[in-house]
């Protein structure tokens, strides 16, 4: 117990953790080219985006995976396009 509260004054420092490795964010237009506007996965594809929306309000939940797939997938595409991970 005591060889802690004596570390805490002893002359000899104790070195530092190395930094932690920064994680990726796609946001950050110097971490990833291919979204040099920064904009974040909200604002991505608004295109896409209002499409896909559209499809979920305007077709049943039985018929929303039939009927919206492929604007979904173009929805996923643009995003990946983007450099977002989905």
């Amino acid at each position: 117990m005591f060889e802690r509260v004596t570390a805490l004054w002893s002359p000899t420092p104790t070195p530092a953790p190395p930094p932690a490795k920064a994680s990726y964010d796609p946001t950050d237009p110097k971490q990833n080219p291919l979204n040099p506007q920064g904009l974040k996965p909200c604002c991505a594809c608004p295109q896409t985006k209002s499409a896909r929306d559209d499809c979920f309000l305007k077709f049943d939940g039985s018929e929303v995976d039939e009927k919206c797939k492929a604007l979904v997938q173009e929805h996923i595409a643009c995003m990946r396009s983007l450099g977002f991970k989905i």
